[in-house]
């Protein structure tokens, strides 16, 4: 499955947070490590309701890194991280990137 050239377009945590599956007329967007991912086409995951919403709308380095879905664990500052959960946030990061465009990059 290939995907589109990254894009660099700047996207605010404001803008990032609308993107979290409530608005159907709204791409889902799940960001890691400051790379916004376009996952809309697995709206059956990280729509509103199912499994993995909790990433949506957010960078979720975190959380993924600690392999968890809680809602508190779902933010961008990742450098509290162990070495093995590191680990697992560049394996995230790797399988997003193999199947979701880059669409854009949060920007404070």
């Amino acid at each position: 499955m290939s995907t589109a050239p990254p894009k660099d377009t700047p996207i605010s945590v404001a803008e990032l947070a609308k993107h979290d599956g409530s608005d159907p007329s709204l791409p889902i967007y799940v960001a890691i490590k400051g790379d916004v991912f376009d996952v809309s086409k697995k709206a059956d995951s990280y729509g509103k309701g199912n499994g993995y919403n909790c990433f949506a709308g957010k960078d979720a380095s975190r959380a993924l890194g600690m392999s968890s879905l809680k809602l508190e664990d779902c933010v961008a500052d990742y450098s509290t991280l162990t070495d093995k959960e590191l680990e697992t946030l560049e394996q995230w990061h790797a399988f997003f990137s193999k199947r979701y465009d880059i669409v854009g990059k949060v920007v404070a």
